[in-house]
């Protein structure tokens, strides 16, 4: 039978990456933060300088300012911005992760088994367009992709990023997450921002980031962007949305995002949210797929089990397009953007008939 490599857990990331703190492990308010990195709103920035100033050692003040602790402070930074969260609009800069296992590529594991992929989508196209912003890994140009009117000259995905020729957990991410908008949604128009590694990592600043230029840029554009899609997210410590993220997120009316794997009830950010779309993921079989968060706050349920789609494999000789067979959230959640999508689309016809 095909194999796969187990799923990471958040204590296994922070063992691997020397920027990250793993806070409260195992215990109720367990999250992934940016060591030594506290976010602050520009307004609220000369406060929390003055409020924190024996901690931090630089200020990054962009538009969601940085502070960056000193050394010996930095593996506390969910303490400090607690101690001062009712002076001053201050968070820990949380790391989003994705965290599903690798994919089971088709026809390897311990006993290759090659499997067809499913027909390739309909090559058609809504007009009116309907846009699907995704926020993940990147696009390859798959076959499934290339030729539609949406797909550009995008940078290819990063599949390898330490170099030791082994391709790195999420690596093809973003490509299968396309894959699946477009089995349910062919006409629709895809965006992309990569926001994750090639490891499923991000964190609040650069979501928030990349929240507000893709705002900026849907507004002048003349097919703006009808729904947003993100398939990562993080539990924080006290179990509220990440403040930037709620800030930028207010500013998009249609919004679904994965509901994560940890097989928890604690609100996962920014699914949580009351204005975005929640999406767990079900078995084969109609129930709830063990990894998959749950509770009142999700509001969807897909298909998020052995799914299959387009994918991007690393070879001896560079990149070989073809499928895979993944599971998670992250793979629920473009089901439902995909719905989304057409109903969007259905309502425009019946609008201009």
């Amino acid at each position: 039978m095909h194999t796969e490599r187990g799923q990471d857990s958040l204590a296994d990331l922070a063992d691997r990456s020397p920027d990250l703190v793993l806070h409260d492990p195992g215990g109720p308010a367990e999250c992934l933060v940016r060591r030594g990195q506290l976010l602050v709103p520009r307004a609220g920035l000369d406060r929390a300088v003055r409020a924190l100033d024996r901690w931090i050692e630089a200020v990054d003040p962009a538009e969601h300012a940085t502070l960056r602790l000193r050394p010996g402070a930095a593996a506390d930074c969910v303490r400090i911005a607690a101690e001062v969260a009712d002076l001053v609009p201050v968070s820990a800069n949380h790391v989003h992760t994705v965290l599903v296992g690798a994919p089971i590529l088709h026809g390897t594991g311990a006993a290759p088994v090659p499997a067809p992929l499913p027909p390739e989508p309909p090559r058609v196209r809504w007009d009116p367009p309907v846009t699907v912003l995704m926020l993940d890994t990147g696009i390859d140009p798959h076959p499934w992709f290339v030729g539609r009117p949406w797909f550009g000259r995008w940078d290819l995905e990063v599949l390898d990023a330490d170099h030791d020729r082994v391709p790195d957990r999420q690596a093809g991410h973003g490509t299968f997450v396309a894959g699946v908008v477009l089995s349910h949604a062919p006409g629709a128009t895809l965006r992309q921002f990569p926001v994750l590694s090639s490891q499923g990592l991000t964190d609040d600043r650069t979501v928030a980031a990349t929240l507000r230029r893709a705002r900026h840029l849907s507004a002048v554009r003349p097919d703006p962007v009808d729904v947003l899609l993100l398939t990562a997210g993080c539990h924080t410590a006290d179990d509220r949305c990440p403040p930037v993220l709620a800030r930028e997120l207010a500013h998009w009316p249609t919004v679904v995002a994965a509901a994560g794997n940890t097989g928890t009830t604690r609100p996962f950010w920014p699914a949580a949210l009351p204005t975005v779309t929640a999406v767990g993921a079900l078995s084969p079989d109609g129930s709830r797929a063990p990894f998959s968060n749950h509770g009142p706050w999700v509001d969807r349920w897909a298909p998020g089990v052995d799914i299959v789609s387009s994918h991007v494999r690393l070879t001896g000789d560079g990149r070989e397009y073809g499928g895979a067979r993944w599971s998670g959230t992250s793979f629920a959640a473009p089901r439902v953007a995909a719905a989304v999508a057409m109903a969007r689309a259905e309502a425009e016809l019946v609008a201009g008939a």
